[in-house]
């Protein structure tokens, strides 16, 4: 077969050529069309029950998550009639921008007024036109300060002033929102740098924005980070331009082709799927370099260069594939963890890895065959010293040395094993970005202020229409203890709920005395359901907070961005104290029955990122088993040998517990964006493990040669390609370290220690295993017939045969 498809290619190598330019083509069109996703990366599968919860709260109260917060030292504010009134013409530009729905800021601010002769409240704007002088300026603000309704818009204590910026539904998950939140921020930073003081800005707009920028952003200077430096190292491998400048454009298609998939399969560009064309370039060079390198040994033989590269195709082309199966399975074991992105990741990501190998064999045979045969001087990296000694060594240790490479690996277990009980499982909503990142310093920054920026909503069930209102506002005297209760937690905002509304208008109702900002009693509570339902902006009062049933009502709160540990550990709390206030009658000194009971239900994105972040624990680390299982499978398809399986899982599997225990000496936290790491090092450090035992396979049936003869052969033949390709992936992984995303750089850390352990495991330990073992049984078991049937030559590296070196 292989050697029918050398022949194909070299033969057709026009048609190859035309017909793969013709593809790229046809792929880069797709590439451009690709978008970039402007929500947040939702993690949770649809069916999941946070996920119903959130989809049943939105569709009563609306899309969440549209305003946009900008925040300020305004010391001088209500002592600058300047600063006052540009700050009131920029609230009005900005509300007049395309996208605006509503802005929220000291001068745009309503005030209920209760009208006696008609029995109602009427709302109006607080300035009705600019202050014109000091007193009138000192005026609002005293006004200002007598309505704690509007506590936080401006903090007399701090000095500190808010901006609230909602967006309409239509535009806040479309590329439109990129030019609206660059517009607010030219505008309010004008502002800033006119009076001297930085303003800050969150609120899930401002962020998705960032970040989806970042995302593009990080994926084109990851490729380009990738290209130079692989270019680097082909160029120190090889020393020649042909085998740097083809295999990079190789590496290009293979990035362009990625990209098309995501466009293709109807996906969006989103943190994961970003890193894609980055891997791909990084995976995408091992297979040119074991091809080229098989190349050059053949031609270094007998000097055809059409015959070298047909024994390259037919040699190497099998073993490449195994291994780029091992790697696509590393990825494509993402698909089984029922969440949307992951999905959408492995899908792309192994597909990807299996046409940048078809690419590979295809255009390197094809495109050597027209350039000039190498001459003698490209061909020196065949025989450099340093690798020659450095596998002497390893043959010499392997050989006399293995109880102290067992003793030293034992070692290395405990120790690891002892890390690993010092990982801590927690994860914080922003902590993937830099702590200089302006976004995580303006989110400290609201912490301090306000609270937290991240959306803790609270919905509740009265379990029957008007049961808000019923039985003389029981409800919301239940809700106020409610309040009252979060207020004991500093990481939560002030509450706001129809509950301030209501104490507001008590206030009003009471000729504006700040001291009456309670709920009312029983015999006002009527009168004041009076004014109220006489307004005729009761709606717009109350449809934010209350649906038109008056059963369900909710609580918007802010929340800070404390870990998932703590929260889980608040909301434990809380919950539980919350069900007691609601569900159980002190005057009866009983809990409600069952049909009587309030449904509270919590949700928002605090909630949500709890769920995912314990959904996808659990599913990535489902992930990391079952790509171990798969590519166990392969391999006992491959030697039909429990025995060689678990010889060629250990060498693998030892680094990723050493990657562990790394994780907790160095305080690295297991989350998604780490646990991610385990499979794809897994999937792509058996390519090592393959290479090794394949060609350990095909040596040993030669009866002339003990095991430890057949062992120095496989150390020397296999080496040389395992040490390139440990450094050309190490070295690529690395790159990743450049990243913005805190994630990012962990799995590029991580992935490449963990890679180069697996080599010099599969080159060091998986030996001392085959050394280990009895000889009898061992030959018994490998000539056994495998299920695959391999070519004798089909996994030789580049050096002579074993044979040949006897």
């Amino acid at each position: 077969m292989w050697s029918a498809l050398a022949k194909f290619i070299l033969k057709n190598r026009i048609i190859v050529l035309v017909g793969i330019g013709l593809l790229t083509c046809f792929m880069v069109y797709h590439a451009r069309q690709v978008r970039i996703a402007y929500q947040f990366t939702q993690f949770l599968p649809a069916s999941d029950s946070a996920s119903i919860e959130y989809e049943k709260f939105r569709a009563q109260f609306g899309q969440d998550g549209t305003v946009m917060i900008a925040g300020m030292q305004a010391d001088s504010l209500f002592t600058n009639v300047q600063e006052f009134n540009d700050l009131y013409d920029l609230d009005r530009a900005i509300k007049k921008s395309n996208g605006i729905k509503d802005v929220l800021s000291a001068t745009s601010l309503y005030k209920l007024i209760k009208n006696d002769s008609l029995t109602k409240f009427e709302l109006r704007p607080l300035l009705e036109r600019k202050p014109q002088t000091k007193q009138e300026l000192d005026s609002v603000r005293k006004v200002i300060n007598s309505l704690p309704f509007y506590d936080g818009v401006y903090d007399r204590k701090k000095g500190t002033t808010l901006i609230a910026v909602t967006f309409k539904d239509s535009d806040i998950n479309t590329s439109g929102r990129i030019a609206i939140v660059d517009s607010l921020k030219y505008k309010l930073d004008a502002f800033g740098s006119k009076y001297h003081t930085t303003v800050h800005y969150s609120g899930l707009p401002f962020i998705r924005t960032v970040i989806s920028r970042k995302v593009m952003n990080e994926m084109v200077k990851s490729v380009i980070i990738a290209i130079v430096t692989m270019a680097i190292l082909l160029l120190l491998f090889f020393r020649s331009p042909f085998p740097v400048i083809f295999p990079l454009l190789v590496v290009c298609v293979g990035v362009a082709w990625s990209v098309a998939f995501i466009h293709l399969f109807g996906f969006e560009i989103t943190v994961l799927t970003g890193i894609i064309p980055p891997l791909i370039t990084v995976i995408g060079v091992p297979n040119c370099i074991l091809l080229l390198n098989k190349y050059h040994t053949e031609f270094n033989k007998h000097g055809n260069k059409m015959q070298a590269l047909s024994t390259m195709v037919e040699k190497i082309g099998i073993s490449l594939f195994l291994a780029n199966v091992t790697t696509a399975i590393g990825f494509a074991v993402f698909c089984s963890t029922r969440s949307q992105p992951l999905v959408e990741f492995g899908i792309v990501s192994s597909i990807s890895v299996m046409a940048t190998y078809v690419i590979s064999l295809l255009l390197i045979p094809a495109i050597f065959s027209f350039l000039p045969p190498p001459k003698v001087h490209h061909l020196r990296h065949l025989e450099r010293k340093q690798l020659v000694n450095a596998l002497s060594w390893v043959d010499k240790r392997t050989q006399g040395h293995r109880k102290m490479i067992y003793l030293i690996t034992a070692i290395v277990i405990v120790v690891s094993v002892y890390g690993i009980s010092q990982i801590k499982a927690v994860g914080y909503i922003i902590d993937d970005l830099p702590k200089n990142d302006p976004v995580y310093t303006d989110m400290r920054y609201f912490e301090k202020n306000i609270g937290g920026i991240l959306s803790f909503e609270v919905k509740i069930d009265a379990r029957k229409p008007n049961g808000i209102f019923a039985n003389s506002g029981r409800t919301l005297y239940k809700m106020d203890r409610f309040e009252k209760l979060l207020r004991q937690y500093p990481i939560f905002s002030r509450p706001q709920s129809v509950i301030e509304g209501i104490k507001y208008a008590n206030q009003v109702y009471h000729d504006g005395e700040p001291k009456y900002y309670i709920l009312p009693t029983l015999s006002d509570f009527q009168s004041i359901a009076q004014y109220f339902n006489a307004a005729k902006q009761k709606q717009s009062l109350t449809k934010a907070f209350i649906d038109s049933t008056k059963q369900y009502t909710r609580m918007d709160i802010l929340m800070a961005d404390i870990g998932s540990v703590k929260m889980k550990q608040e909301l434990g709390e809380i919950i539980p104290r919350a069900d007691s206030i609601f569900n159980y009658s002190a005057a009866d000194k009983a809990w409600l029955p069952d049909s009587n009971r309030y449904k509270v239900t919590y949700t928002g994105t605090c909630l949500n990122y709890l769920r995912s972040n314990d959904f996808l624990v659990t599913n990535l680390i489902e992930s990391v088993v079952l790509a171990i299982v798969l590519i166990s499978i392969i391999m006992y398809i491959l030697f039909l040998s429990a025995r060689m399986v678990i010889i060629a899982t250990l060498p693998s599997f030892i680094p990723l517990l050493i990657t562990l225990g790394l994780m907790g000496f160095f305080d690295i936290h297991l989350k998604p964006s780490t646990i991610l790491i385990f499979s794809i090092a897994f999937g792509i450090s058996s390519d090592g493990t393959m290479y090794f035992l394949t060609k350990y396979r095909q040596e040993i049936k030669n009866i002339k040669l003990s095991i430890s003869q057949v062992v120095s052969i496989v150390i020397r033949e296999t080496g040389v390609s395992m040490i390139y390709t440990a450094l050309i992936l190490s070295c690529g992984f690395l790159v990743f370290v450049f990243s913005d995303f805190g994630g990012t750089r962990a799995l590029g850390i991580l992935v490449s220690v963990t890679l180069l352990m697996a080599y010099c495991s599969n080159l060091v330990l998986l030996p001392s295993f085959m050394l280990s073992m009895e000889q009898r049984m061992l030959r018994k078991e490998l000539g056994k017939e495998p299920l695959i049937e391999l070519d004798e030559e089909n996994f030789d590296d580049g050096e002579e045969s074993g044979e040949e070196k006897k």
